[in-house]
């Protein structure tokens, strides 16, 4: 066998490295410090990586209700877990309270009845609704502007309220709030660049909502869930909510990898 030679040796491994650092960064967790807030930001790239929502196991149609239950699923069908996290929020029978779409499938309407806002923070309008389509494309926008655009997205949660709304902070929140709770939020940032954000600590809408804007630079970003958030990636672990705070979840989203 011909043995390469140390210059062709060296380039073969720099282009290896390059390859190894571009499937790494598709999914790119890392901590971030905003106005003395601490944050886990995970950023996908939707043109190299799927993202997945997932309600119930196929196997069993249980909700999988934990991220570690999902996980251990994914394990025993050959694929490794590279990020998860909560996804939007739900009923007391823990259903998503509003549109859910799994692979192309409308398991959940369009929710667009205006209750209390002091019963959730679903009905602190506007409320909106995250998609991603068959081509990856991705989008966050009101759910008002979601029925009017018509679409069919590949996966899809309803959730609220809105934190950003095209460059503005939701009108609703009060800077100065004390209303202060781990919470969850995501973007995307271009239509290829989704973000997912958990504060490692509680802070109000309004800081949340800044930390999308002028930190992370989103047009648009929609809440999730709070007390009960968390984000894990296989690199770094779990971020947010306390373990002992969480709850089981009625979506959850991810991104797998098969086993090598």
């Amino acid at each position: 066998m011909r043995r390469l030679g140390l210059p062709l040796l060296v380039a073969f491994s720099v282009v290896v490295s390059l390859v190894c650092s571009r499937t790494a960064d598709a999914v790119d967790s890392r901590d971030v410090t905003f106005e003395n807030q601490s944050y886990r930001v995970v950023s996908v790239d939707t043109r190299r990586e799927t993202i997945e929502l997932h309600w119930r196991n196929p196997d069993t149609q249980q909700p999988f209700g934990t991220i570690d239950a999902l996980r251990l699923w994914g394990e025993a069908n050959g694929r490794s877990l590279a990020f998860a996290t909560n996804a939007g929020i739900y009923d007391r029978q823990y259903a998503p309270l509003g549109l859910y779409v799994e692979e192309g499938k409308t398991l959940v309407p369009l929710n667009l009845a205006h209750g209390n806002p002091r019963s959730g923070n679903f009905s602190l309008l506007p409320n909106g609704v995250f998609a991603i389509y068959d081509d990856g494309r991705a989008q966050v926008l009101t759910s008002e502007a979601f029925r009017a655009l018509g679409s069919k997205p590949r996966i899809a949660t309803q959730s609220g309220p809105m934190l950003v709304i095209d460059g503005q902070i939701n009108p609703q929140f009060d800077n100065d709030s004390d209303s202060v709770k781990w919470r969850s939020g995501v973007c995307a940032k271009t239509p290829n660049e989704v973000v997912f954000v958990v504060s490692r600590a509680p802070v109000n809408f309004h800081g949340f909502a800044r930390l999308f804007r002028d930190e992370i630079g989103c047009r648009d970003a929609l809440f999730l869930d709070g007390t009960i958030s968390e984000a894990y990636t296989a690199e770094d672990g779990y971020a947010g909510a306390p373990a002992f705070m969480t709850k089981p979840y009625a979506g959850i989203f991810s991104v797998f990898r098969k086993n090598e």
